[in-house]
């Protein structure tokens, strides 16, 4: 197997306008819906597409009320370079599954206090 190293990289560029912006994040949105199944094999995950997809949607609704231009620019950026390490097999599982911690151990809780926490065997 040949690795290349630019498959799906793209260049950084920014935005002209709020239409150029919503154009290139909503191209992006789709692009990772259109990917899902692909995730969930490739990564061996126990749970339907269905659930992967309502993620992306969670982490895209996130930022919505982003109101500033180079703030868009800056997420996109990132939003681009998670898409190529995912679908190139760069991630490990672990780093996939990190966006999935709350469904993973829906009892999962900070310690109160430090000292609760090391009696409790937590780091």
């Amino acid at each position: 197997m040949v690795i290349n190293p630019t498959y799906l990289a793209q260049r950084t560029r920014s935005s002209v306008n709020w239409q150029d912006a919503k154009r290139r994040v909503t191209k992006s949105y789709r692009e990772w819906l259109r990917s899902a199944p692909e995730i969930q094999q490739m990564y061996s995950l126990n749970m339907p597409v269905s659930e992967i997809r309502t993620k992306i949607r969670q982490e895209f609704e996130r930022h919505r009320y982003v109101n500033q231009l180079p703030v868009v620019d800056m997420l996109l950026f990132r939003n681009n370079s998670e898409y190529q390490e995912t679908m190139n097999y760069w991630k490990q599982l672990p780093h996939v599954l990190k966006y999935f911690r709350e469904k993973e151990n829906p009892t999962a809780r900070l310690p109160q206090s430090f000292m609760q926490g090391f009696l409790e065997g937590r780091n």
